[in-house]
């Protein structure tokens, strides 16, 4: 994990100098190299989620972001933010008592997440309000270049909590993760080739994690209907 660290570091710092690809090899790039470091990190801080106190470490790390943002430090800010949704998630997670309640989330938010991108609250900041937005989510630089991609925090609290659950749940955790990491890089995909400002990515990780985990989840809930049932 100190290699990755590392290679973030060194990436992040000097993204601007780094070779300029094409379009789709900048997607290519940003999906298939850097989001899986960047969430290689949220897989290693899984054994936190049981964590006392992670209310108040994520917290910590909110308030840490708000100052970093505050003194331009925006790659510092960057990854306390992940921090921060991470520690938020698996903190929030602790207050589901049956994996049936992560999955009846995992099946409504992609339309509410639909809704605001398209025509709600999201779609307002993102088209009238960006500044709001690039504070509110997280960077992926591109290559060479002083744009960036972005996530919105909802998606980072989400993915984490999905990723947590499989752990709880004994579902498949290295599976979901990659699946759900390569969401993102297909919704992010579909905005280039469709030339679209910003497209929902709730949807991607949600489907992700049911279909990987589909069989183990259908077997829970039918043995959660038996219990119940006996």
């Amino acid at each position: 994990m100190g290699v990755v660290v590392l290679a973030l570091a060194g990436y992040y710092a000097f993204s601007e100098s780094f070779q300029s690809f094409s379009l789709w090899g900048d997607t290519a790039f940003i999906a298939l190299v850097l989001m899986p470091l960047v969430f290689s990190l949220v897989y290693a801080a899984l054994p936190l989620r049981r964590a006392r106190g992670i209310a108040l470490l994520a917290v910590a790390f909110a308030v840490l972001a708000v100052v970093l943002q505050a003194a331009g430090l925006d790659v510092l800010a960057n990854f306390a933010k992940l921090a921060t949704m991470t520690l938020l998630a698996f903190w929030f997670l602790g207050f589901f008592e049956r994996l049936s309640w992560v999955v009846l989330v995992a099946c409504l938010i992609p339309f509410i997440d639909a809704y605001s991108v398209w025509r709600g609250p999201t779609h307002h900041i993102v088209t009238q309000q960006r500044h709001i937005f690039t504070t509110l989510s997280f960077a992926f630089p591109v290559p060479g270049e002083n744009t960036s991609a972005n996530l919105g925090l909802p998606d980072l609290l989400f993915f984490a909590l999905f990723l947590a659950a499989a752990s709880r749940w004994h579902l498949r955790v290295g599976w979901t993760w990659l699946a759900m990491v390569l969401s993102f890089g297909a919704t992010m995909a579909i905005a280039v080739q469709w030339d679209v400002s910003g497209l929902p990515a709730l949807p991607g990780i949600s489907i992700a994690f049911l279909l990987v985990n589909a069989d183990l989840i259908w077997g829970d809930l039918r043995g959660r209907r038996r219990a119940d049932a006996g």
